[in-house]
């Protein structure tokens, strides 16, 4: 009965193209014992960020926390920020097996006047909602960057996918001085596990955008994976704080300027604050 649906009822108008979605995904350890450890400052980039925007993060799905608890396939669960739809998430895997909840975000565009919702035959009645998939399974990555999977029969059975480059990850790295920040629009996992998992579980492809939080390398001798786990001290926990709001001001930013403009500004400004950091003590 779904074939009988005009294909233009799956699509918005060509003149007001809807702006893509942005996925921020922070990497951590879930758990209380993990709280403000230096391998979680991509949990407290995600939270900084959420709290300046009043998003809460209180909606579980796919190994994840999200930002805006509402209900599924019922309502946006994105965030509209000066109209870019915005989703944040905290993997609840443990950071070695990021990759799993990571590549299970898939989102899909849908023009709810006309389409059914995929849990039966009740319509969503306004406008046009951004909603969240989660699929289970190998992911297919294309030529373009995206990734996606087809869903089988049904009123939406179609190529689903989110371009690469709109999935930013925050994470921990110890060759950036404490406190400071570096926007990037792709590379290696520099021997984060954490960041090996998502490109393994993209099947290779690192073309996907970061941000990354530094937090220095250990003292001495000291066992790398130990130094991980560790709580800052009091003056790096002052860095970290403030790198945090700066990385929630270069978010918004990067939100309504776009990844390549917003990165070269605040990248400039992370130079000097690099210059100056790195031969201080922490």
């Amino acid at each position: 009965m779904f074939s009988r649906i005009p294909r233009r009822c799956f699509s918005t108008a060509a003149a007001t193209p809807s702006p893509q979605p942005w996925l921020f995904v922070g990497l951590g350890n879930p758990g209380d014992k993990f709280k403000g450890t230096r391998h979680n400052v991509g949990f407290e980039m995600i939270d900084a960020f959420a709290e300046s925007q009043g998003i809460p993060m209180d909606t579980v799905h796919c190994k994840a926390v999200f930002g805006k608890g509402i209900s599924l396939l019922e309502k946006s669960i994105f965030r509209f920020i000066d109209g870019v739809p915005v989703l944040l998430a905290k993997p609840q895997t443990y950071m070695n097996l990021s990759g799993e909840s990571v590549t299970k975000m898939v989102l899909l565009a849908i023009s709810a006047d006309t389409t059914r919702s995929l849990r039966g035959n009740r319509r969503v009645e306004t406008g046009l909602e951004w909603c969240f998939f989660g699929i289970y399974g190998p992911l297919e990555i294309t030529a373009d960057g995206n990734y996606g999977r087809n869903l089988g029969s049904g009123p939406l059975a179609a190529y689903y996918k989110l371009p690469l480059n709109r999935v930013l990850v925050f994470h921990d790295d110890m060759d950036l001085p404490c406190g400071v920040l570096r926007l990037h629009d792709k590379g290696g996992h520099a021997s984060h596990n954490g960041l090996k998992n998502v490109i393994y579980h993209y099947r290779g492809n690192k073309e996907f955008p970061r941000l990354r939080i530094g937090i220095g390398m250990p003292p001495g001798q000291m066992d790398p994976k130990a130094f991980l786990l560790q709580k800052f001290n009091a003056t790096a926990r002052q860095r970290i704080d403030a790198a945090l709001q700066e990385g929630a001001g270069a978010l918004k930013q990067l939100i309504l300027k776009g990844l390549t403009e917003s990165a070269r500004c605040f990248n400039r400004e992370q130079k000097y604050k690099h210059i100056r950091l790195q031969t201080m003590p922490t």
